[in-house]
């Protein structure tokens, strides 16, 4: 039957992606399905740079509709193709990615933030500094130019620091709403992504976003990159 190999591929993918950042897991009649992580740090530890406030309804509302939607849609995609009903196995792919891609992202995000009195800002040293140097001249050089991109994104979407894993250069680039960077290129592993949806800091700094995008430094977890850009680029 024509089916079986495009849920495998469906849910392989997905699988991939969620283990390679060790999203959490759980069986559901036989589907794997995900569940909300848990943060390393209390909602208000980022403060003044993101408030308690956000991260807890970015974390718990936000993130938590990104997985039920994306549980829902892998449940209903079994059903389809146990079915038979290609139309449904079709018109259930933008929810999967869409869903999908938000629960991918934001267990990136999470991760890419730290406390100041963690490290939170502190700018990568070791071989991901070297290379930051190499590719983009400085780290200043490297910020003002997310933050230039972050900030032009029009609509929603997300600005990333990827390596990629063939040339084995560094790439700055941007995702429409909740696409992953692999969207963009096979080979292309996120090392930082910010995100550029409203949710993400619009009850701190309303409609300035250049302001969100200056004040997060004070916060990114160089450390999680260097260490993903270490295993990948060793």
């Amino acid at each position: 039957m024509a089916f079986r190999p495009l849920l495998s591929r469906t849910l392989g993918l997905t699988q991939t992606l969620t283990h390679s950042h060790s999203h959490t897991l759980t069986q559901l009649r036989g589907l794997q399905t995900f569940s909300l992580p848990d943060l390393s740090y209390d909602y208000g530890a980022l403060e003044p740079a993101i408030s308690g406030e956000i991260m807890q309804l970015h974390h718990q509302k936000h993130h938590q509709a990104y997985i039920t939607n994306y549980n829902k849609a892998l449940e209903q995609l079994q059903d389809a193709v146990a079915k038979g009903d290609s139309s449904s196995v079709v018109k259930l792919q933008s929810a999967i990615k869409f869903n999908g891609g938000g629960h991918i992202n934001h267990s990136i995000f999470w991760k890419n933030l730290t406390p100041v009195s963690e490290g939170g800002g502190e700018p990568p040293h070791g071989s991901l500094g070297w290379a930051i140097d190499t590719h983009f001249g400085s780290m200043e050089a490297l910020v003002q130019k997310i933050s230039a991109e972050g900030a032009a994104l029009q609509g929603s979407g997300w600005v990333w620091l990827g390596l990629d894993k063939e040339s084995k250069k560094l790439v700055v680039d941007t995702t429409a709403n909740q696409d992953p960077l692999v969207t963009k290129g096979a080979n292309l592993v996120p090392l930082l992504g910010i995100d550029v949806w409203e949710h993400a800091y619009y009850l701190q700094y309303k409609n300035v976003r250049p302001d969100y995008l200056k004040n997060i430094w004070k916060v990114i977890n160089w450390k999680y990159a260097s260490q993903v850009y270490e295993k990948e680029c060793p």
